[in-house]
């Protein structure tokens, strides 16, 4: 029997190339090695306000996305987290033996919180409880494997703290997530701030490249790419800018150390952005138009997100009532 492995996307901003190659790509690598679920947290998504029709478009967005991204829905469930109640109700139950202290002490939390002005007074206590739902979903589940990357460690072994505290108290009930993860993709940095992680809510419009921009976009952000004082790719010095565009190409390409080596050193960075451009237009092509095709069909993605649902919630189910069982709740 497989192991199952559990990931998910939020359907806020816009999905990149940092997204593709640090979690997309590897999913699909790996889907078929595994009792796979992918899914669009959108209950996560509203510890901030969200535009309700943004919102419910983003949701779309993102699993049409998954699919043109090569998530084979046949094998795989791709979920609405709220399409599955299951979620929220055992985020309550989670809730409840998981010690506050702990919640105070994640540092997504503090970072967060500290961004709003008049703390206590404005920020949400769902931005708090936001790493039980998390935890919540991977347990309900009983997922043995989270590919996640290492922004999102301490919310997965917060879910390892979580599930040892409730199996030492109510039995075994919960797998332990491992921690040892499959090999995620990339860590790929913003184009014009090459020291931080390439992300969905920045602001700068040539931060990251959309897995959905025009192409003639992709290519001017690239072209505009943050370098160094160089004049052209020194493997031994080189900067954060010129490392970060040579890590799109591996990644995006599969060219081995040595291959890049060969075929980079010395090249000026006018032509090094130009490949780059070019290796990323190449992916990203077939991609939008394998995209605009799901879209076309709403019945088509309608479909595959019902499918997903009804493919999970035996198991989300099934898991609820184990815990219901376990904390002396009515059960039918």
């Amino acid at each position: 029997m497989k192991a199952r492995v559990l990931s998910g996307v939020q359907p806020t901003g816009n999905l990149h190339i940092g997204n593709y190659l640090g979690a997309l790509k590897n999913w699909v690598k790996i889907q078929h090695d595994y009792e796979s679920i992918f899914c669009i947290v959108d209950l996560h998504a509203i510890t901030v306000f969200q535009d309700p029709k943004e919102l419910r478009n983003k949701i779309r967005e993102v699993a049409a996305l998954f699919i043109a991204s090569g998530i084979d829905p046949k094998h795989s469930s791709v979920v609405v987290q709220s399409a599955v109640p299951a979620h929220a109700e055992l985020a309550w139950m989670l809730t409840c033996v998981t010690p506050i202290g702990w919640l105070y002490r994640m540092t997504q939390f503090k970072a967060k919180s500290a961004l709003q002005e008049g703390v206590q007074e404005t920020v949400g206590d769902g931005l708090l409880q936001y790493p039980v739902l998390m935890a919540a979903d991977i347990l309900l589940y009983q997922a043995a494997i989270v590919p996640v990357g290492d922004d999102q460690a301490q919310h997965l072994e917060l879910a390892r703290d979580i599930a040892q505290r409730f199996n030492s108290l109510y039995g075994d009930t919960f797998v332990m997530p491992k921690t040892s993860l499959p090999s995620v993709g990339a860590r790929i940095m913003g184009l014009d701030e090459p020291d931080k992680k390439m992300s969905k809510s920045a602001t700068g419009t040539g931060h990251a490249v959309g897995l959905l921009d025009p192409i003639d976009q992709v290519r001017k952000k690239i072209m505009r790419a943050t370098t160094d004082s160089n004049p052209a790719v020194d493997f031994e010095t080189m900067g954060l800018g010129v490392a970060n565009l040579l890590a799109i190409y591996q990644a995006f390409s599969g060219t081995g150390d040595d291959e890049m080596k060969a075929k980079f050193a010395g090249m000026r960075y006018g032509d090094l952005k130009k490949t780059v451009a070019g290796m990323v237009i190449e992916h990203l092509e077939p991609l939008q138009a394998r995209y605009r095709e799901i879209v076309s069909d709403p019945a088509y993605l309608d479909g595959i997100l019902a499918d997903g649902a009804a493919r999970v919630s035996p198991i989300a189910n099934s898991t609820v009532d184990l815990v219901k069982s376990r904390m002396g709740l009515y059960t039918s």
